[in-house]
């Protein structure tokens, strides 16, 4: 077995997104998805055994360096999208840095249900109940989705992010696999 490849994460120029947490959109989309049987929950400690293989499996490998952190705050700050005990999505918070939201994703066959935007107000509302009067979104993948979504500001001079000289290893990121 050889060992990863290491190196800097450098790629395309993304800002990171600063969003007001206290005049967030009074959007309620998990009840539209609790129609579906969809249920978005604070996630308990004890289910990290089951949440952190399944963000390996399905996304990115420093997420699971993340999600790992949020599992460890008090209160838990990793949100789940659960139907019928499957998992189909997660949010973070307070993961890079604090006041930080993400990583988060749902499963390819889940996508198209509502269950981002669920994830992300569920995320953002937990992070304001913490206190937090703004979050940002770091380095981020689809910007589309988050326009749409948030009156979110792009912060000058955050291209490179904190993410710039992060080490990585050869498994990649598809920002089109939100």
């Amino acid at each position: 077995m050889q060992p990863p490849v290491i190196h800097s994460m450098k790629g395309p120029s993304m800002s990171d997104l600063l969003v007001r947490l206290y005049d967030l959109p009074d959007v309620r989309t998990e009840e539209k998805i609790a129609s579906h049987g969809i249920t978005v929950r604070r996630a308990m400690a004890a289910e990290a055994h089951i949440v952190l293989p399944w963000i390996e499996r399905h996304f990115y490998n420093p997420w699971v360096s993340e999600a790992t952190r949020a599992f460890t705050r008090s209160p838990v700050m990793v949100w789940i999208a659960v139907r019928h005990n499957e998992l189909l999505g997660f949010a973070c918070a307070d993961c890079s840095m604090r006041g930080f939201f993400g990583p988060t994703g749902v499963a390819k066959a889940a996508r198209g249900q509502g269950i981002g935007e669920a994830l992300l107000f569920t995320t953002l509302r937990g992070m304001r109940e913490a206190e937090y009067a703004y979050a940002v979104i770091g380095g981020v993948g689809p910007l589309a989705f988050y326009r749409k979504h948030l009156d979110a500001i792009d912060i000058p001079g955050s291209e490179e992010s904190i993410y710039g000289p992060m080490l990585h290893d050869d498994k990649g990121r598809d920002f089109d696999d939100f």
